[in-house]
């Protein structure tokens, strides 16, 4: 990991001086305290100075989405999706927590800690722009950014000690926590909003279950089968494959998703066909 670290540092002052030749101040998310003195005694080198603004990872997501792949690309389009944050536990002596469920939904501020470093671009290809033409990052929700920090408001379920369960989560199971903040509606949602190219919500594609996919929601528990099976029709229907993908009927997709191995492919233009799912017991 710090080999890892200090080879990003290294792209980071080279990409940066292409920009400008002053002293540099960065925002960096770092995982250790070994890593922030690597980056000062490396900065040092350079001849400038580092400002550095440390965050507490305060909770880590559980999630069913236990691979990236088919992660819905917004919050709340799989309302099926379940996962709670694993508060700190000092955090949660402070009574950090206290007041938490008067809130219906709430914003999660966190860290893409699965997106390489060093990845970000100036312009990105959006999927609904059909993947081929370019815009600036920042108008976008591209993970590959700057800095590698995302926002997404969920669904509160529930509190039970140094647990908030939630629902409609976008997020990777693991994924460090910056700040929990509740949603106010009276000020957070703008109706009259709009967006040139991603104003609607994206199509949502037929699901169909094979036999053997059948059979394979059958050996799970009758209490969570309703919700995988409507987990997996949300977040496929979602159509998870990269746009140059879309046009191939004959590759088979797979991934990990609430502890379950599910294998699919598209036959036709708007349809997917889940042909097995392999329920592994956690």
């Amino acid at each position: 990991m710090d080999i890892v670290f200090k080879s990003f540092l290294n792209q980071y002052y080279k990409v940066a001086m292409q920009f400008c030749s002053s002293p540099l101040c960065a925002i960096v998310v770092c995982t250790s305290g070994r890593q922030v003195l690597m980056m000062k005694e490396q900065l040092s080198r350079w001849g400038t100075t580092l400002q550095t603004i440390e965050f507490d990872v305060i909770a880590v997501v559980r999630s069913d989405y236990q691979q990236k792949f088919a992660i819905p690309r917004q919050p709340n389009l799989a309302t099926a999706a379940r996962a709670w944050l694993d508060v700190d536990a000092g955090w949660v002596e402070r009574g950090a927590l206290q007041g938490l469920e008067s809130a219906s939904h709430l914003w999660l501020q966190f860290v893409f800690h699965a997106v390489p470093t060093g990845t970000a671009k100036g312009r990105v290809r959006p999927p609904r722009l059909g993947g081929n033409e370019r815009v600036g990052v920042f108008a976008t929700r591209a993970t590959h950014r700057p800095n590698p920090i995302g926002l997404s408001v969920v669904r509160l379920l529930a509190v039970e000690g140094a647990r908030v369960y939630i629902a409609g989560a976008d997020l990777l199971d693991g994924t460090p926590v910056l700040d929990i903040k509740p949603y106010l509606p009276w000020c957070d949602s703008v109706p009259e909003a709009t967006h040139a190219f991603a104003g609607e919500s994206p199509e949502i594609l037929q699901v169909l279950f094979s036999v053997r996919a059948e059979q394979g929601l059958a050996s799970i528990g009758p209490e969570q089968r309703p919700r995988i099976k409507q987990l997996l029709e949300q977040s496929l229907g979602q159509d998870p494959r990269p746009a140059y993908q879309r046009g191939d009927a004959e590759r088979v997709y797979g991934v990990r998703i609430a502890d379950c191995e599910v294998r699919w492919q598209h036959p036709q233009a708007g349809v997917v066909e889940v042909l097995s799912i392999d329920y592994k017991r956690p």
